[in-house]
């Protein structure tokens, strides 16, 4: 568990992401609460995580599952009230739990009283410079002001109806982009940072960290790739001509967020004991990332190269070269990924059925030998893989603006005992607010807490490996190699062995302290990957 009292707890620290919706329902409406994550806590305890960050929570229309919105300071009903976030935080400081929230800062709700306000007022009013307004192209401002595009499909910009007038959305456009070169906009997210630090938080998830600013004038996005398969092109620039980089991003990774961050960690090294933060950033190269995490910005920063590497020895290590060189320029530590409510969970990914979880707990007994700290997802502990959500009961925004698929899959409530939906995640009897699919019935927390062969035994005994052996082991990695499709490394006293080949390999001499699947007459089975004590 966390050290309280060592400000450098993140460093090394096993966070576990719980998704609000979908990991324990208190009152009976099929939807995840404070309350329920408070009633679940234990599991958490005895799983042997450091901590856990909590998705948006707040006051919110739910378009958008609470990455909209509405009031930063209160609970929304859905959820609680203000005093179950403080039990919450009380009851995870009791069992020795650090506790982060997720803080929206790129966009707020349409329902935020500032956009109603924007709305409200006339174009090139104070209330509308809080957000991204801009009079459209074409003789009657019919078209959007820029070529940009909506993460969730479609055009970044929404027409103020009757008018020339449009608000720039880089996601849903119910979650308008607000304007971080107003001043009242960072002053607001300041107080908003304390506000919740001095309720007893410990951190931060910062949701799209790298996309607050955008390129002052807002020009349009270079999309044609020329002969090398390059975007790069000249653009008028207020220096004049530019060239753009490799893949032009006028919305994305500006260099004034970086004072942002500078400003937030002064904040947060102004409490006791030590808060922390971790970026989400999805820039264009490890260096990227890397500079949200200098030494006076935040503290982590997502490492979603590790999250997007195929089963491949070699891929595995160039992820951890290039993301341990980069990490070693800024004097922080690194992070590791494999899941979360924005991705095809991991066993599905490396190929679904008994395969694909086999890899699937080979990367995490990999990614927890790693220096650093590493971000479970909820869930992932039992193995889930992505559940197949009939389109009736999708509920992600991108699905209904674009058809795809979605996030549903990997956001299915927890199943955590019984034998029929839902699985004890709430009281009664009904399905949830996405339903679960029958494969869950042997996958519960009840079933595999009495097997010892199951993917929660060895979760538990692999973060109470990594404590006692590798976690003190510093930032320390040795001998990473590559043999054919096999990946090593030391880490302390322990060898890592990650078999991606065809055929069962002998281990090096030691004890085997834990491994991913049971070995055979000896050796370590393909798919596979142990720890052996070799120091």
């Amino acid at each position: 568990m966390a050290d309280f009292n060592d400000p450098n707890w993140w460093r090394t620290a096993v966070f576990y992401q719980v998704y609000v919706r979908s990991f324990a329902d208190s009152d009976g409406d099929g939807i995840g609460d404070l309350p329920g994550i408070t009633s679940r806590l234990p599991h958490l305890a005895e799983l042997g995580v450091d901590g856990l960050w909590i998705t948006p929570f707040y006051t919110s229309p739910q378009h958008d599952h609470g990455y909209d919105v509405a009031d930063y300071c209160d609970v929304d009903p859905l959820f609680g009230q203000l005093a179950d976030a403080d039990a919450l935080i009380a009851r995870a400081h009791e069992l020795g739990l650090k506790v982060v929230f997720d803080i929206v800062p790129n966009h707020t709700s349409s329902e935020h009283a500032w956009f109603k306000a924007a709305l409200a007022a006339e174009p090139g009013s104070p209330e509308r410079d809080r957000y991204l307004f801009r009079t459209g192209k074409g003789e009657n401002g019919e078209e959007p002001p820029n070529n940009w595009d909506s993460v969730f499909g479609g055009a970044a910009w929404d027409r103020i109806e009757g008018t020339d007038q449009w608000y720039l959305h880089l996601f849903d456009r119910t979650q308008p982009d607000l304007n971080w070169r107003n001043p009242e906009v960072p002053a607001m997210f300041e107080a908003v940072l304390r506000f919740w630090l001095d309720r007893g938080v410990d951190g931060f998830r910062v949701d799209v960290a790298h996309s607050l600013y955008k390129e002052s004038l807002l020009r349009d996005q270079v999309k044609e790739p020329d002969d090398d398969g390059k975007r790069r092109s000249a653009v008028a620039g207020e220096g004049g001509m530019v060239e753009v980089k490799a893949k032009d991003e006028p919305m994305w990774d500006q260099p004034e967020v970086h004072d942002v961050y500078r400003a937030w960690r002064k904040i947060l090294d102004s409490y006791e004991p030590a808060r922390m933060s971790v970026a989400e950033a999805w820039t264009q190269t490890p260096e990227s990332t890397a500079r949200y995490v200098r030494p006076d910005e935040l503290h982590q920063a997502f490492n979603f190269a590790w999250l997007l590497a195929p089963w491949s020895a070699a891929a595995f290590k160039e992820v951890i070269d290039s993301t341990l060189s980069a990490i070693e320029l800024v004097d922080s530590s690194p992070t590791w990924v494999l899941s979360n409510h924005d991705v095809t969970r991991h066993v599905t990914r490396y190929g679904g059925g008994p395969v694909g979880l086999a890899r699937a707990r080979a990367t995490t007994l990999t990614m927890l030998a790693l220096p650093g700290s590493s971000y479970l997802y909820q869930g992932e502990e039992l193995g889930l893989p992505e559940a197949d959500v009939a389109p009736e009961f999708r509920q992600d925004p991108s699905w209904f603006r674009t058809g795809e698929i979605g996030r549903d899959g990997c956001r299915v409530p927890i199943p955590w005992g019984g034998d029929a939906p839902p699985y004890d995640f709430g009281p009664g009897t009904g399905h949830p607010w996405i339903p679960q699919p029958e494969e869950y019935g042997e996958l519960t927390v009840e079933k595999q807490a009495a097997d010892p062969s199951s993917t929660l035994a060895f979760y538990r005994a692999t973060l109470a490996a990594r404590r006692d052996l590798v976690a003190a082991a510093g930032d320390a990695i040795d001998a990473v190699e590559v043999t054919g499709d096999v990946l090593t490394f030391e880490r302390g006293p322990v060898t890592v062995v990650v078999n991606c080949g065809k055929k069962p390999l002998d281990l090096p001499d030691g004890e085997v302290v834990v491994s991913s699947a049971a070995l055979v007459g000896g050796k370590l089975p393909v798919d596979s990957a142990a720890w052996v004590r070799t120091g």
